[in-house]
């Protein structure tokens, strides 16, 4: 009975300390609407993703998008590298979601782990945007067309914002969405390709 105790106790040891050496890698959030190219791995719409096909929730790099945060050329993979097919253009194949300009869309986050929270913010490509190459703040408008505060309140599992496209876009666009975490020096990062 003693060694069956021992075995239980160690056993959960192990998994306390297993949970733990991977809880920052395990969960934090993504956008599924529209679609982000997290998903688009997860589900296997995407093909030869790497690791974010079974972690479309751990873009996370550092926070104050735009003046600081991830490198130009690295903004879709949160500027972590083990996420570096986020970064590819893929000659601009990536599936996008058909959108009109001037439209209210709704944004929404699945957070598998919750965190206090600074805001949420949406970015949008300029009209120039090139789709055939990596993204860089230069492709971005340089204020969000969304923002949503939230004052260090912990948002709920799922998340929606509704928001306006910008008008004056047409073809091949990227919205990219941050979700700034207030007690931490990190924000969420999801790229989602979107058709005028």
């Amino acid at each position: 009975m003693r060694k069956k105790i021992s075995a239980a106790i160690i056993g959960f040891g192990i998994a306390g300390v297993s949970l733990f050496a991977t809880g920052s890698a395990s969960s934090h959030g993504y956008t599924d609407s529209p679609t982000s190219r997290q998903v688009y791995c997860s589900n296997g719409t995407v093909k030869n993703c790497g690791a974010i096909q079974w972690e479309p929730q751990s873009v996370e790099g550092s926070k104050g998008f735009p003046a600081r945060g991830p490198a130009d050329g690295t903004i879709c993979s949160g500027g972590n590298s083990r996420f570096a097919e986020l970064d590819d253009p893929r000659g601009g194949q990536w599936p996008a979601t058909q959108v009109t300009a001037g439209q209210s869309l709704t944004f929404r986050w699945r957070l598998t782990a919750r965190h206090a929270t600074t805001d949420f913010r949406y970015y949008l490509t300029r009209p120039t945007y090139d789709p055939g190459r990596p993204l860089t703040r230069a492709d971005l408008e340089s204020q969000p067309f969304l923002t949503v505060p939230y004052g260090g309140r912990v948002p709920d599992a799922t998340v929606s914002h509704q928001g306006t496209l910008p008008a004056g876009r047409t073809g091949k666009q990227l919205v990219l969405a941050v979700w700034t975490i207030a007690d931490t020096g990190n924000a969420f990062y999801a790229c989602s390709d979107v058709r005028f």
